[in-house]
């Protein structure tokens, strides 16, 4: 459990100011040169962040595996993250779109546009989720770098209330998200090249913990054999492909034949399965 349930910091190292200046007077060298160097910083905070990552998705692995979700609640930045993290799980892992769900404050408009004053509506969350109807064996990640968010942290707090699980991503220390949820995620990255602008290294941890937080929980589902997306949707001629060079390298047989198999039955896995009856 995280130390942010212990104290409260009011400082918001997200918003701190940025360690580079005059960065107008820069070349454009200088400039993708000193990015590069801060970006370096973000993986060694995820490092430090992992032992609460597995903390959080050993729960969820338990929870799923009963036929629970995991629904994502961010804005701007953050929010964006999240759809597109839940809307590539069906294609790479051949998973029902229902079993992680991505909510952003201001709906699917605000994917592109922002929506004013979307994300300052503690109760919207909580209402929008009631669609899906969600149970104790499901989870919310509320995504938010500041901390602050309230359309997030309200999120949390209607969902916590009626027992589901609850998990958060964010970027500052001792944080009200944090505080307000079971099994907090700190990825502390420093303050951004460009003062505030969270869609740079807060944005890329974030992308990096729900890359393993998903991926993790696939696998862990049976979604993967070996190191192959043996589930994978095929949506394309290039998918196609690379499942018929996975059922020739599996199952040591003819490009043709491989391809026959695989179209036959949709995926590597039902393939490679109907042939070893």
């Amino acid at each position: 459990m995280s130390n942010s349930n212990k104290q409260t910091n009011k400082s918001s190292i997200t918003e701190a100011p940025s360690h580079f200046d005059n960065l107008e007077k820069m070349t454009v060298l200088e400039l993708l040169t000193n990015i590069n160097k801060e970006d370096a910083k973000v993986h060694q905070a995820v490092e430090k962040a992992v032992p609460q990552i597995q903390q959080l998705v050993e729960r969820i692995v338990e929870r799923m595996q009963k036929g629970g979700r995991v629904f994502y609640l961010g804005a701007g930045t953050s929010g964006r993250l999240g759809v597109l993290d839940a809307s590539e799980l069906p294609p790479t892992f051949g998973v029902p779109d229902n079993m992680v769900i991505g909510l952003i404050a201001g709906g699917d408009v605000a994917l592109r546009k922002a929506v004013e004053a979307a994300e300052d509506d503690p109760e919207k969350a909580w209402a929008e989720l009631q669609q899906y109807k969600p149970t104790p064996r499901d989870t919310i990640i509320g995504i938010a770098a500041s901390g602050t968010t309230p359309y997030v942290i309200g999120g949390i707090n209607k969902g916590r209330e009626n027992g589901l699980l609850t998990g958060c991503i964010t970027c500052n220390p001792y944080s009200k998200i944090a505080e307000a949820t079971e099994f907090p995620i700190e990825a502390i990255v420093g303050p951004e090249f460009v003062t505030g602008s969270t869609r740079l290294k807060a944005g890329t941890a974030q992308k990096m913990i729900l890359n393993m937080i998903t991926t993790t929980i696939m696998i862990k589902l049976g979604r993967v054999k070996g190191n192959k997306m043996v589930n994978m949707q095929l949506t394309n001629k290039k998918l196609v492909e690379r499942g018929t060079q996975m059922i020739m390298d599996e199952l040591k047989i003819q490009h043709d034949e491989a391809k026959r198999l695989l179209l036959l039955h949709g995926s590597v896995k039902e393939a490679i399965e109907s042939f070893n009856k």
